[in-house]
């Protein structure tokens, strides 16, 4: 043993598409990825991006910035984290938002406890939050379901199931979409969900795009499908009995 100590692994959140980075990270968030050397992130173009955002000023072509692949093996978890076992401290960057939620960072911070490396995360954006807490529905129990599936009869029977499991549980239900395919899941669920299940379409949050709509399935049905084809956009619903009790 080197007696050398062992760095640590820094959870960075990214913007969601926002300008400066003031409107969303704390400044000891920023300074923190300041310091740092080694970055491991999901796409090294939009990390750069990111890093110049920040203002950071130690050349990008001598900062070690790793990408993490989809779906990473033993060997890649364990070669991205030696520069922490060897003393040095480590930022774990998403594309965009959190790491780690809802994106392969989830499998680098396990094998990080794993070989018990201390795991700092810091505070800025997510995008599932942000729509919880701007759609009105019950954000005491809520679960997230990632992308449901793309076949038309297996997505619509997921969002029936989702939808009984809401009023059975008065549990809002989270999930998202490929942006190309928002209106098709949009479509999809005013056509499975009952009329009186509410439904929150949250796109481009924390930029000056931001929209946030929350209606029952029968008052989607009435209007417009909202402009989110190709736009980041969170999808949230709530079942009718379920919905009543939060309401009370």
């Amino acid at each position: 043993m080197t007696g050398r100590p062992t760095g640590k692994l820094i959870l960075l959140p990214v913007s969601l598409g926002a300008g400066s980075w003031t409107t969303y990270l704390p400044p000891d968030v920023r300074g923190a990825a300041l310091q740092l050397d080694y970055f491991i992130v999901e796409n090294a173009k939009t990390a750069r991006a990111e890093l110049k955002r920040l203002g950071y000023e130690k050349p990008l072509r001598e900062t070690r910035i790793e990408t993490l692949p989809e779906t990473p093996s033993e060997a890649d978890l364990k070669a991205l984290l030696r520069p922490i076992l060897d003393g040095f401290d480590v930022g774990l960057m998403s594309e965009a938002g959190c790491p780690a939620v809802a994106d392969p960072g989830a499998a680098l911070v396990r094998a990080a406890h794993d070989s018990d490396i201390h795991v700092v995360p810091l505070v800025g954006p997510s995008s599932l939050l942000l729509a919880l807490m701007a759609s009105g529905l019950n954000g005491q129990s809520f679960a997230f379901h990632g992308y449901l599936p793309i076949e038309d009869a297996e997505r619509s029977s997921t969002l029936v199931a989702l939808e009984r499991e809401s009023a059975r549980r008065n549990m809002t239900q989270i999930f998202i979409e490929t942006p190309y395919r928002n209106t098709r899941m949009f479509c999809a669920a005013i056509k499975a969900c009952a009329s009186g299940t509410l439904l929150c379409v949250a796109s481009n949050l924390s930029t000056p795009s931001e929209s946030v709509f929350t209606r029952r399935i029968a008052e989607w049905r009435r209007c417009a499908a909202p402009p989110i084809e190709r736009q980041p956009t969170v999808f949230l619903l709530l079942a009718e009995n379920s919905a009543k009790t939060h309401l009370r």
